[in-house]
């Protein structure tokens, strides 16, 4: 039973492989039989060749008629068939039916060539699905126990032995290794993990044992993001798809009619007979229809989008991919994206009354719930200190967060923000943190109020003083971008002026934007939206937001993004490379420079073969092949962005 099962699965993955080769032998066994004068056996082959070959076409066809009211190519073809087969019989000529499956066969075949090249491309996005493992070795009550994926919880220990898939993301608990992730970031090179790095799913694990703690539902893995990403990306059309297609709606009917009218005047305009009027309209129904035009576009958009997905640039739609070559101006957040966002407790400033560990204790109590990188580096710092986390916290993008700890409100933020709840700024500590910042340090006050809360009642406890690495590719991309020909490249930040200076002139930025909140950075992407149309945001976090949003084309760093960045943006960065804008940008040009060439090359087809019929220099079989041809052209021009 073997056999068969492959048997079956083979055909109904090439179903319309095997339909056009069915057609090609029962049209050549047709063509045989009426040579050899066996008109019975060819009416029997002949019309069988029509039924497989056309059958996809013509219920394709049909159910845009019922369903939608709208005429399509498919339709089109079919009925060019039907009419070259009924003139050949109507006349005795049985060339014309051959004729007519000569169309079909070269319709099946283009079919079968398409379906070819979209499964390619296909298949280089669906690879992702394959990643993961279905099921995980979780450590319970001293014993491995075996697990399917979607039982896995949050808090569970999952073992990962060498050679194995990571099943899901989570936090390395005990081991080291080295992990290949080219398939979720496009790093060539395998990335060392050791305690406390955080791996993901359908990660290939190296050498070393593993024991990850599960951090996040399975579902919420970033290889599910990836996947669930993807799949919208293929079913949704970019606005120039959008376009065709409707254009493609009001030519079809257009067609239809000067079909009509060309299969009806000539015999009384210019005296043609009507085997040869009827023969023209049908063959001008043919080389007429736009399908190499319909091809000019998605292909094209589909192979960029499987090229990003390999090198760890994840488009979540065609549009994207359209726009990001048009791209004149682009904002850089700073923290996390133009830096590592891999900040460090640099020193700690404590007012007179109070010690380093008072300030970090406190700090930590509300930074134990925030999710910035600052937050972190601070809670890492306090160590084993003995803090209690805080309750009723709550943070303000850009500002900073507050919270309350052993029945005090403390405030950790930027010195605008703390001076709303304290007194004054020592000025001893205003001094040192002008200092810090000038050397390119971000500083972070730290204060506490008393409760009831007095407004402004509070009392500064000291500063952080936190230094974050500017990434090591930073400098070369925005040399990159220069030389691509970008007008404006910005940063946006709601650190200091100094510290944002600093950072600019490191990496080559020149113009920057210092001290703003979400609103104030949507509003700097609006301004450039106005004197540059088509602008670029990439940014990591929940500030960041709002500018992804608003911006042409928001791109996120894929590791160190936030949850809600990574939803917003448009273009995920899934190592957080920031050399792959440049690799973005010209996969974005290069799609429209090929779009433009196949919408050139199809109406350049369309025109040609007009003329050709209208003049009588062409039958209709090459029509046929002229205009599969150019389909078929078009299709395998847009699988050049492949490589």
């Amino acid at each position: 039973m073997l056999y068969p099962q492959r048997f079956t699965q083979f055909t109904r993955e090439h179903a319309d492989s095997v339909a056009a080769l069915l057609c090609g032998l029962l049209l050549f066994l047709g063509w045989f039989a009426l040579h050899l004068g066996a008109l019975g056996l060819a009416f029997l082959l002949l019309p069988a060749a029509y039924v497989i070959g056309g059958y996809e076409s013509a219920r394709e066809g049909l159910t845009t008629l019922f369903k939608e009211k709208e005429l399509d190519v498919d339709l089109l073809m079919i009925v060019a068939a039907i009419g070259a087969a009924s003139l050949g019989l109507w006349r005795g000529e049985y060339h014309l039916i051959i004729d007519g499956a000569i169309l079909i066969l070269i319709f099946a075949i283009s079919g079968a060539l398409e379906g070819y090249a979209m499964a390619r491309t296909e298949r280089s996005i669906r690879s992702l699905m394959s990643l993961t493992p279905d099921r995980a070795r979780v450590w319970h009550q001293g014993r491995e126990e075996e697990v399917s994926i979607s039982q896995l919880k949050v808090g569970d220990e999952i073992v990962v032995k060498p050679g194995e898939l990571i099943p899901t993301d989570g936090i390395i608990l005990s081991g080291y290794s080295t992990l290949n992730q080219a398939a979720i970031t496009g790093e060539s090179l395998p990335v060392e993990k050791t305690i406390g790095a955080e791996v993901f799913a359908g990660t290939l694990n190296g050498y070393g044992a593993l024991q990850i703690k599960v951090h996040k539902p399975a579902q919420s893995s970033l290889i599910v993001r990836v996947i669930r990403l993807v799949e919208q990306a293929q079913t949704e059309a970019p606005p120039s798809q959008e376009f065709i297609d409707r254009f493609e709606k009001g030519y079809a009917k257009v067609i239809v009619v000067a079909g009509i009218l060309l299969a009806t005047l000539p015999p009384f305009l210019w005296g043609w007979d009507w085997e040869t009027t009827i023969y023209r309209a049908l063959t001008f129904l043919v080389v007429a229809s736009p399908c190499a035009l319909m091809a000019a576009i998605m292909p094209t958009l589909l192979s960029g989008i499987a090229n990003g997905a390999r090198q760890g640039i994840l488009f979540k739609n065609g549009a994207q991919l359209e726009k990001i070559g048009k791209v004149r101006a682009i904002a850089f957040d700073k923290t996390g994206t133009l830096t590592t966002g891999q900040v460090q407790v640099f020193q700690v400033f404590p007012a007179s009354e109070y010690t380093q560990k008072d300030v970090l204790k406190a700090a930590s109590s509300v930074e134990s719930s925030s999710e910035h990188p600052i937050g972190k580096a601070i809670v890492q710092a306090a160590g084993d200190l003995d803090w209690v986390g805080a309750i009723q916290v709550q943070a303000i993008p850009g500002q900073g967060i507050v919270g309350i700890a052993q029945e005090q409100q403390v405030i950790v933020g930027n010195a605008v923000f703390v001076q709303q709840h304290v007194t004054n700024l020592p000025e001893e500590l205003r001094q040192m943190a002008q200092s810090l910042e000038q050397q390119g340090k971000t500083v972070v006050w730290v204060a506490k109020n008393p409760i009831p809360l007095a407004n402004r009642g509070g009392e500064v406890m000291g500063v952080i003083a936190i230094a974050d690495e500017v990434r090591a590719q930073a400098a070369a991309t925005i040399t990159r971008l220069k030389k691509l020909g970008i007008e404006q490249i910005v940063m946006l930040t709601g650190d200091n002026e100094e510290t944002a200076h600093s950072v600019a002139k490191a990496v080559g930025i020149d113009r920057v934007y210092a001290q703003l909140l979400p609103e104030d950075k949507l509003d700097v992407i609006r301004r450039l939206q106005q004197q540059y149309q088509t602008v670029a945001m990439v940014g990591d976090g929940i500030n960041d937001a709002p500018a992804l949003a608003q911006a042409s084309v928001g791109i996120a760093m894929g590791i160190s993004g936030s949850d809600v960045a990574l939803e917003t943006a448009d273009i995920v960065l899934m190592a957080d490379r920031l050399e792959k804008i440049a690799v973005a940008m010209h996969l974005g040009r290069r799609s429209q420079a090929i779009v433009k060439q196949n919408i050139v090359v199809a109406l350049g087809f369309i025109m040609l073969l007009l003329v050709g019929n209208f003049l009588g220099n062409i039958n209709l079989p090459i029509g046929v092949i002229g205009h599969e041809g150019s389909t078929v052209l078009v299709t395998l021009s847009g699988l050049r962005l492949l490589k």
